[in-house]
C-alpha cells in the first residue's frame, strides 16, 4: 500500500473530492483525520474511514479551532505526513451583486482558513512531508458571476509556489490540485435556482473536450499521486484533472 504507514489530515474531506480522497488515503494504508463542519456528514465519513483514522469537527474560519484540530492530530499520532487542504466553498454573483460578506466569506474559508492549516500543520510533519492544495479550473478560465470564487482559488495556486518554495529546504513538497466540474455536492452551494444550476451545467459540460464531468474518485486518484511517493520530485506545481477543459 503507497501510504503504509502515513499520517494524512483532509480539511473537506466529509463530502466530494474530500471524502473519496480520505476513503483513499485509508485503503491505501494511512491513518486519515477527515475534518468537516456537517455533524451528519461527519459519522458517514468516519465510516468511509474503515477504522483508519477519525472525523473531527471544526470551523475552518477560526484559527483557534485549528490550533484544536492539530492538536488533536498531535496527541492522538504525534506527526503527520500528508494535509490535503480541500475545504472551500463559492458563492455565485454577478459584479454588481457582490456584498462585502461574500467575500469575507469565501477569502475566510477558502483563503485563510487554508493557509492558517497549513501554518498549524508543517511543525508537525516530517521530512518527506506533502501538502497538497485545491485550487480550481477556475484560476486559468473567465467565469462570469464566479469572481470572488477564482479569486481565492488565484491566490492558493500562488501559495503553492511560494509555500513550495519555503518548505524545499524542509523536505516538504507542495503542490496544487486543479479539479474542473465534478460530480460533487459542490456547484449545488452556489447559491444557484435549480434551473440555473442546471444550464450551468450543461453549458460547462458541452465545454469539456471529453463530454462529461469527472467523478470524485478521479481526482482522488491525482490527488493520491501528489500526496504519495508516486510524487515524490514534483513540488510547486499544479496537476490539472479537468477532462481537458482548459488544457485543449
Amino acid at each position: 500500500m503507497k501510504l503504509s504507514g502515513k499520517v494524512a489530515l483532509v480539511t473537506g474531506g466529509t463530502s466530494g473530492i474530500g471524502l473519496a480522497t480520505a476513503a483513499l488515503f485509508s485503503r491505501e494504508g494511512a491513518q486519515v483525520v477527515a475534518v468537516g463542519n456537517d455533524p451528519g456528514r461527519l459519522s458517514a465519513a468516519a465510516a468511509a474511514l474503515g477504522g483508519n483514522g477519525i472525523a473531527l469537527q471544526a470551523d475552518l474560519r477560526r484559527p483557534a479551532e485549528i490550533d484544536r484540530l492539530v492538536e488533536a492530530v498531535r496527541d492522538r499520532y504525534g506527526r503527520l505526513n500528508i494535509l490535503f487542504a480541500n475545504a472551500g466553498l463559492g458563492l455565485a454573483a454577478p459584479l454588481e451583486a457582490v456584498t462585502e460578506a461574500q467575500i469575507d466569506e469565501q477569502f475566510a474559508v477558502n483563503f485563510k482558513g487554508l493557509f492558517f492549516t497549513v501554518q498549524k500543520a508543517v511543525p508537525l510533519m516530517e521530512r518527506g512531508g506533502s501538502i497538497v492544495l485545491t485550487t480550481s479550473y477556475l484560476n486559468t478560465v473567465g467565469t462570469p458571476g464566479l469572481s470572488i470564487l477564482s479569486a481565492t482559488k488565484g491566490a492558493v495556486r500562488s501559495l503553492a509556489r511560494t509555500l513550495g518554495a519555503e518548505l524545499a529546504p524542509r523536505g516538504i513538497r507542495v503542490n496544487a490540485l486543479s479539479p474542473g466540474p465534478i460530480s460533487t455536492p459542490f456547484a449545488g452551494k452556489l447559491g444557484l435556482s435549480q434551473q440555473d444550476l442546471q444550464k450551468v451545467a450543461e453549458h460547462t459540460e458541452a465545454k469539456v473536450p471529453l463530454r462529461r464531468f469527472g467523478e470524485a474518485d478521479e481526482v482522488a486518484n491525482a490527488v493520491l499521486f501528489l500526496a504519495g511517493p508516486d510524487g515524490s520530485y514534483v513540488t510547486g506545481t499544479e496537476l490539472v484533472v479537468d477532462g481537458g477543459l482548459t488544457q485543449i
